[in-house]
């Protein structure tokens, strides 16, 4: 995930840096704001809540029925989402010098300073070991691994045939191996049919979810989907919505493996167009807030160990639904706070470092221009 900022004529940095196309090389920061679609800050911003609450709940979740019904629910289709608007707002990579330099200031060197971090906080939260690793992603920080990989490969999707369906098989096929965890790649292979969708999508794709009709249909799938979470609590093995491992770690075949994950696929796809229909369309308090997602993505996984580390969740536990709903109006208004101006001055070092400037030749400055 990278943060929100400028547009520069038309360049995209991804989900967390939306920068949307524009007319002319240069804007002024009213023009800016205007150029930016609502709809997809909305989104963004939705999205980064539901990961800070899908975290938050992991705390508090088992032996708590209902809520152990929506965390379900949510796993089913916030990363799906989140992915495909990576994919959709990476269509203008091609690797050129300046894009991947934005790339590694935005989603390298952050992971790098964060992964760090989560190491420190881990040893000192849970007394584990403290080894740095940086090809073995600690806790949240496998997304800026995979987000890096998956746009370097932008490319590669943009000149194949049928890209779609071969992410697809390569999704499955690596489900079917015994692949480490080394630079998340289980997660990498397994969620790129969603990046890879997100490619290939258009403006018009998304009109056909933002009707009256597509609203009323999204409802329906979300109550249904809720009502057949709460019927099968216990759910099954979480990390089927995890993506994080194959057939042998689930103990199923690999007929059953691909089969659940072939039901998998087609029920987020429907959750992820459910989501998609419900966003809001207009400016709306948060609209700003979706600009700048990097911040509270980094920084929530501080602050739930730090609630860790104080015993906050078994006290919240014991509350039972009043504790549930202390924790998500808490870490709703937390990401509020995170997203904020003064938060991301504060923090800019580390989510949006910057690497000295090198002198760009006059004819390169040309190229990159067009």
């Amino acid at each position: 995930m990278a943060a929100g900022g400028v547009p520069d004529g038309g360049e995209v940095e991804g989900v967390m840096r939306l920068r949307m196309p524009t007319p002319a090389p240069l804007l002024t920061a009213r023009s800016a704001q205007d150029t930016r679609d609502p709809f997809f800050d909305n989104a963004k911003f939705l999205l980064i809540v539901l990961v800070a609450l899908g975290h938050s709940w992991e705390q508090i979740v088992y032996g708590t029925h209902a809520l152990q019904a929506v965390h379900t629910v949510v796993y089913t289709f916030h990363m799906p989402a989140f992915i495909l608007l990576c994919g959709y707002f990476s269509q203008r990579f091609t690797g050129r010098p300046d894009q991947v330099r934005r790339l590694i200031e935005g989603v390298l060197i952050p992971y790098l300073l964060f992964e760090l971090a989560y190491s420190a906080t881990n040893s000192a939260v849970r007394g584990e070991p403290y080894v740095f690793t940086p090809t073995e992603p600690t806790y949240l920080c496998w997304f800026l691994v995979a987000l890096f990989l998956w746009r370097l490969s932008t490319p590669l999707w943009r000149a194949i045939s049928h890209p779609v369906p071969i992410a697809v098989l390569v999704s499955l096929a690596a489900g079917l191996t015994t692949m480490g965890y080394d630079l998340a790649l289980p997660r990498v292979l397994m969620f790129l049919p969603w990046f890879v969708l997100g490619l290939n999508l258009r403006p018009e794709h998304f009109a056909l979810l933002r009707t009256r009709p597509a609203r009323r249909c999204a409802v329906v799938a979300f109550v249904c989907a809720g009502a057949a979470a709460y019927l099968w609590v216990p759910a099954p093995d979480e990390h089927w919505l995890s993506m994080d491992t194959g057939y042998t770690d689930l103990d199923v075949s690999r007929p059953q493996y691909l089969a659940v994950r072939i039901g998998i696929f087609a029920l987020s796809a429907v959750l992820v167009a459910a989501f998609f229909a419900c966003v809001p369309r207009r400016r709306t308090p948060f609209t700003a807030l979706g600009a700048a997602t990097m911040y509270p993505y980094l920084l929530h996984g501080l602050l739930i160990r730090a609630g860790e580390a104080a015993g906050l969740y078994p006290l919240l536990k014991d509350l039972g639904v009043t504790g549930q709903v202390l924790l998500t109006v808490g870490v709703v208004t937390l990401v509020f706070l995170l997203s904020t101006p003064p938060v991301r001055r504060l923090f800019r070092p580390l989510v949006e470092p910057r690497l000295p400037r090198r002198a760009v030749p006059a004819g390169e400055r040309s190229k990159q221009g067009r």
